[in-house]
Order: structure tokens, then C-alpha cells, then sequence
């Protein structure tokens, strides 16, 4: 008995969703003794992520950002780097693709919308290199770089849309982006765009990148044991700057997703916290695209559907983020200990 109790555990996954169904319920506790309907709220809370098409279409649109910067943290951390400066990696890259998709004029569909996607990315790429050469020459940790330049890009895209680049009125915003920017709808009239789609893209593209190429395999290796790593002949400051600069791409072309799928422009604060987001959510996967893929899923429906049980039963939105808390805490926090001692140990 006791052999078997052992394997049902060394399940993949099992240990999360055990994790997460705690989580709900605690989280039907807390409604009950705060005097809220706790049935009545959870059943708002499901029906508001799964229980019509537009329902869905709002899940997997609250997914699709946190899947890019779950990715965005997973790269970085595969391979030893502690990147929480995603969120502002994700908010330059909005904000370029936001510019590219305005400013020009004589590029069709989709040329345009590939271009914007692509200064996206690359602007997010080159906000993460910054802090990476900090890293690599100066000695600098990424915790502290990465996260002072989240701060720079959350206020400096701040100003240029409240100042030089406000659209007339009286919303924080850019002129709307022109339609040949913009992503296409797959599941009108929600604002699920194709931006979904690419975020699938990535997973299989960075498990590929990881996990069959050697490139992959030697981010891994840096991450694992950057000494042993290095006694094998692998560049350990070229692998880091990689995934970092990786890292800032992905999360770059998921700000450009929000902004030429869902808003149409660059609007003052449009991320609640994306990038933050992402970092639980690359934990509660256990730092594999697959899992990413699933985290965002219940992540998204946290968001989605605690809008819902907000309105309807009139349950304080923030219950749907102490359900998020009480996920991470008992899912992330143990794994990201384990990682950390397993490191400590490697050194």
C-alpha cells in the first residue's frame, strides 16, 4: 500500500492539482465565513469561465498574456536567471508594436501585422538585454536590474501616453492602430484574437528549443550547474544573454499580442500584472511549456470568471485573487524551494 501511495504521487501533475483543489478549498471556507453564498459564488465563478462561448472566449483571452510571460520567465529560468523584470519587457514591446502599427502607412496586411509583431518582440528583446550585459560584465544581479527596468518602462510608457503621444481625450492612450496591424478575431464578438493561437505557437516552439535541440540542451546544462557546464566547454555568459534575450522576445510579442489583438492601442496600464503573473504561473507549470500551457488556463479562469462572481453575487473581486494566492503559495512556493536547494546543493 504504502508502494503504491509513493507512485500515485510521482504522477506528473498530481501533486498541482491535489494543490489546487485545496486552494478552492480554502477559498470556499473563506467565503463562508466572511458570509458570502459560497456555492452560489463558486458556481458564478465556473459559469462566468466555461459556462457560454462568450465565457470561454473571455478564459482564453485572460490566458493568452500570462501564457507569454510564463514562457518568458520559464527561458530565463531554465537557464539560472531569475527574470522578473517581464513586465516591463512585456510593456515595451506593447508599446512598440502600438507605434509600428500607427506610424506606417504603405505596408498591407499582413506584412504590417508581422512587422509590428516583430518590433514587439525585438523591443522586448533589447529591454532585456540591458540588465543581461549588466550581468554579464558588471556582475550585477538580475533580480535587482531587471526588476528597477520594469519599473523605467511601466513610467516612461506612462509619459509618452499621457504627453506626446495622447490620443485626443481624456483616456491614457495612443491613436488606434491601423487594420492592417491588427490581429485577426477567431471567436467574435469576445476579444479572443489569434494572438491565442501564436501563444500556442510559442509552447511547442520552446519546448522544441529546449528539450531536442543542443542549444537548448546547453541553456539547460547553465542553468543546472553553470561550473560543471562550463568545465564542459559551454559559454556560460553566452547561454545566459541568450535566454535572457529570448526571454525578453517572447514576453515582447505577447505585450504586442494585447495591443494589435485586444485593445487595438496602447492604453495607460492595460496590464494588471501580466508579467507577475507569469512568474507563478511558469512555477505552478513546473517550468515546462505543457504545464505553462495549463496554469494559464486555470489563471485565466480565475480572472474571468471572478469578474463574473464579482457582479453576481456581489463577492469582492479579490477572493478570485486570494484563490490565485493560496495556489501559488501551495504550489509554487515548495517547488521553487526545491529548485533552490537542489542548486545551492549543485554548487
Amino acid at each position: 500500500m504504502r508502494l503504491r501511495s509513493r507512485r500515485f504521487f510521482e504522477f506528473p501533475f498530481v501533486l498541482e492539482i491535489l494543490a489546487i483543489l485545496l486552494a478552492f478549498l480554502l477559498g470556499f471556507l473563506v467565503l463562508f465565513v466572511t458570509g458570502y453564498p459560497p456555492l452560489r459564488a463558486f458556481s458564478a465563478l465556473f459559469r462566468g469561465a466555461f459556462g457560454s462561448r462568450n465565457a470561454f472566449g473571455q478564459t482564453l483571452t485572460q490566458a493568452t498574456p500570462i501564457l507569454f510571460t510564463s514562457l518568458s520567465f520559464l527561458l530565463s529560468f531554465r537557464a539560472g536567471i531569475f527574470n522578473i523584470g517581464i513586465e516591463g519587457q512585456l510593456l515595451i514591446g506593447a508599446f512598440l508594436a502600438a507605434i509600428l502599427g500607427t506610424a506606417i502607412t504603405s505596408l498591407p496586411f499582413p506584412l504590417h501585422l508581422l512587422l509590428a509583431l516583430l518590433g514587439g518582440g525585438m523591443g522586448g528583446a533589447l529591454w532585456a538585454l540591458i540588465p543581461a550585459l549588466i550581468k554579464t560584465y558588471l556582475g550585477a544581479h538580475e533580480v535587482i536590474t531587471t526588476m528597477m527596468m520594469s519599473y523605467i518602462a511601466s513610467y516612461l510608457t506612462s509619459y509618452f501616453v499621457n504627453y506626446p503621444l495622447k490620443a485626443p481625450g481624456w483616456v491614457a492612450q495612443t491613436n488606434p492602430v491601423r487594420v492592417t496591424a491588427l490581429l485577426p478575431r477567431i471567436l467574435p464578438p469576445t476579444q479572443l484574437s489569434f494572438a491565442f493561437i501564436l501563444a500556442l505557437i510559442f509552447s511547442i516552439l520552446v519546448f522544441y528549443f529546449l528539450f531536442r535541440t543542443y542549444l537548448g540542451f546547453q541553456v539547460r546544462a547553465v542553468g543546472l550547474n553553470p561550473l560543471v557546464a562550463e568545465n564542459r566547454g559551454i559559454s556560460v555568459p553566452s547561454r545566459q544573454i541568450l535566454a535572457f534575450l529570448l526571454s525578453g522576445f517572447v514576453a515582447g510579442i505577447g505585450g504586442a499580442g494585447e495591443v494589435l489583438g485586444v485593445h487595438g492601442k496602447f492604453v495607460d496600464g492595460f496590464s494588471p500584472g501580466y508579467g507577475w503573473d507569469g512568474i507563478a504561473v511558469s512555477l505552478v507549470g513546473r517550468l515546462h511549456p505543457l504545464g505553462c500551457i495549463l496554469a494559464s488556463l486555470l489563471f485565466g479562469m480565475l480572472r474571468a470568471g471572478g469578474m463574473t462572481m464579482s457582479r453576481v453575487t456581489k463577492v469582492p473581486l479579490d477572493l478570485s485573487l486570494i484563490i490565485q494566492a493560496l495556489v501559488i503559495l501551495l504550489v509554487a512556493a515548495p517547488r521553487l524551494m526545491q529548485i533552490l536547494l537542489f542548486r545551492s546543493r549543485g554548487r
